[in-house]
């Protein structure tokens, strides 16, 4: 009998902010403030989504926008941060990096300031009622002009020792170019933080290159497509570079058309470390520890290597040492356990 991937110790480190809410908290402040929901987030089932066209993308987008309107007040965002700790709790997660755009929510929280400073006190709240090592990684939106993307990398840096990890630049890879925005990143990595924009979702390998020469990346959002270039494979696997491949997603989106399509063994057997992230919840409706069964159930991976990708998570992360530590131990310790 396999392991219960449950109680495998991991690292999540690809969770977008509103994206991992519980769809019963989305219909309850939508309730609560008059938000009208389409039937795509208010009939109980992931929506159907299919973002490789623009107009795809767009619906995408509006349902979370719609959700993220339903976020108005701090106990709100005490409420999201409390429940996605419990979630990731729940499918055996030590340590989380959620990633926010904070200007999406200071227009409600009273300026940027004051948003980014509400949800890292949550951070630091829940962190200290249920356990869960958990960080913020901010994300620059790059269907915004790349100056808005400078100004959050300061307030970034200016975070770093109040919970702020990382910098990351989100929404359509095929709009801009990474270059645009290659000053935000330098003074994030100046600044100390890790380097972890998305690239190669919807845009091919070459968005993983613009990602690593461009941006400096340390990790990339994605990544899996760069399973189309052997040399690109090799690079991110020589520099150890995470990619933070959230499966779920990809079939959800139309990346891929089937679970098995997703490219998990050729990265994993290129050598390129992974961190398996649920990414949006609330849209795609499985969490952390289903990508670990969709490993095993479409691509056979073992309890041994869902260990591996499990230490490749905690690795990857920004967690301090004595919690890698730990981690590693614990994975170490699960796989000792008779299956």
């Amino acid at each position: 009998m396999a392991r219960d991937v449950h109680l495998l110790p991991k690292a999540h480190l690809h969770l977008h902010f509103t994206g991992s809410m519980r769809p019963a908290t989305l219909l309850e402040l939508a309730d609560k403030y008059g938000v009208h929901l389409p039937e795509a987030l208010s009939g109980g089932e992931p929506p159907r989504l299919r973002a490789t066209d623009e107009r795809g993308w767009f619906r995408f987008q509006r349902l979370y926008d719609i959700a993220r309107s339903c976020l108005r007040e701090p106990e709100d965002i005490q409420r999201l941060v409390r429940e996605a700790a419990e979630e990731d709790v729940r499918d055996g997660s030590g340590w989380l990096e959620i990633q926010v755009d904070p200007t999406s929510y200071a227009p409600r929280l009273g300026g940027l300031i004051p948003a980014l400073e509400i949800i890292l006190d949550a951070v630091e709240t829940a962190s200290r009622d249920t356990g869960l090592g958990m960080r913020v990684l901010v994300a620059a939106n790059r269907m915004k002009h790349p100056l808005e993307a400078r100004t959050l990398a300061r307030l970034a840096v200016r975070y770093a020792d109040r919970g702020v990890i990382g910098f990351g630049l989100s929404n359509d890879e095929r709009r801009g170019f990474a270059r645009d925005f290659d000053r935000a990143f330098a003074i994030a990595r100046e600044g100390g933080l890790l380097a972890a924009p998305h690239g190669g979702e919807l845009s091919g390998p070459s968005s993983v290159r613009d990602c690593l020469d461009d941006l400096g990346a340390r990790r990339v959002g994605h990544g899996v497509r760069a399973a189309e270039d052997p040399r690109l494979l090799r690079r991110l696997a020589e520099r150890q570079v995470i990619c933070e491949v959230c499966p779920a997603s990809n079939v959800a989106l139309g990346v891929y058309e089937k679970p098995e399509d997703v490219p998990l063994r050729t990265l994993y057997e290129a050598g390129v470390p992974m961190a398996l992230g649920a990414d949006d919840p609330l849209l795609f409706g499985s969490r952390l520890a289903a990508q670990y069964e969709l490993a095993r159930e479409h691509h056979d991976f073992t309890d041994a290597e869902l260990a591996e990708l499990a230490r490749q998570s905690v690795r990857g992360s920004a967690a301090p040492q004595d919690v890698v530590a730990r981690l590693l131990a614990d994975i170490d310790a699960w796989l000792a356990t008779a299956g």
